[in-house]
């Protein structure tokens, strides 16, 4: 695939899901950009908080344990049935009022290849990570003119539902598709520096730099960490940026990347920093 027609994958997230159709700014943004770009887009959603709220109304407990939700077998249906059932469909109506031709899928379905996640000393459920990927179906979407909207829920080899970390899962859609940029659409405009300002843009170094300073602080330790971790796992930069003005999607659309948010680039050669547990994104 030429760089030209690379694609750039959107991950949705924050307090935009609780009311996407309230933001119709920003998904015609989202139109203009995917039309702007030869390879399209695809955009990738979590839901946390419908999660809890549907859960609790079940009377279930939702538990979280080193930034992750704990997602025992007996919930997973329930909380694909929130992020692949309601959320993914009330995206798809939003884009295709926006006008785009908007197909709903989970990452089993799109082809990602999951299974349950190792990388914590105790039993997390059914928590999953992406391993691998065609992309083919994808692809095929693409080349026609659609627009993926991905739910995070995957499936393991036995076929087995599994729920992965959206930020994670749009780290593993980019690397599976060679993507162009991952843009993570959040609740803050990106990553501001000493002196107030917003940073257009940042490498490994200048993060431990800034958590080192204290002008990376509290929950955008977190953030910007599990940013440069996406970065290095898809091998591309990411980028992030607020769902509530939609300046940074248009930005991207014509090509003016240096106003759009902060820009995340990784060497791979750089050593990987130990992300904090403490107030880390949870699994949708």
């Amino acid at each position: 695939m030429s760089e030209v027609a690379r694609p750039i994958v959107v991950k949705l997230g924050g307090a935009l899901l609780d009311r996407p159709e309230s933001s119709p700014a920003l998904f015609a943004a989202i139109a203009r950009l995917h039309r702007a770009r030869p390879g399209g887009v695809i955009i990738v959603h979590g839901g946390g908080a419908a999660v809890d709220r549907h859960l609790a109304a079940l009377g279930m407990t939702s538990e979280r344990r080193e930034g992750i939700r704990i997602t025992p077998p007996e919930q997973m249906e329930v909380i694909a049935g929130v992020l692949a059932g309601a959320m993914n469909t009330r995206l798809v109506g939003v884009l295709r009022a926006a006008g785009l031709p908007a197909v709903g899928l989970s990452l089993g379905a799109a082809e990602i290849e999951c299974r349950k996640t190792s990388a914590f000393s105790f039993d997390p459920g059914r928590v999953g990570e992406v391993v691998g990927g065609r992309g083919r179906l994808l692809s095929v979407l693409l080349d026609e003119g659609f627009v993926p909207v991905l739910s995070s829920i995957g499936l393991d080899a036995e076929g087995a539902m599994l729920n992965v970390n959206a930020d994670e899962a749009a780290a593993g859609v980019a690397r599976v598709i060679a993507a162009a940029e991952l843009v993570l659409l959040t609740d803050v405009a990106g990553v501001l520096g000493a002196d107030g300002v917003l940073l257009p843009r940042l490498d490994g170094a200048a993060i431990e730099h800034g958590i080192a300073a204290g002008w990376i602080s509290g929950g955008m330790i977190a953030k910007v960490r599990g940013a440069a971790a996406a970065a290095r796992s898809a091998a591309t930069p990411v980028r992030i940026a607020s769902w509530s003005d939609p300046a940074p999607i248009l930005a991207l659309a014509e090509g003016s990347r240096g106003s759009a948010g902060t820009c995340i680039e990784i060497d791979l050669s750089e050593p990987v920093a130990e992300a904090p547990t403490e107030g880390a994104a949870t699994t949708s």
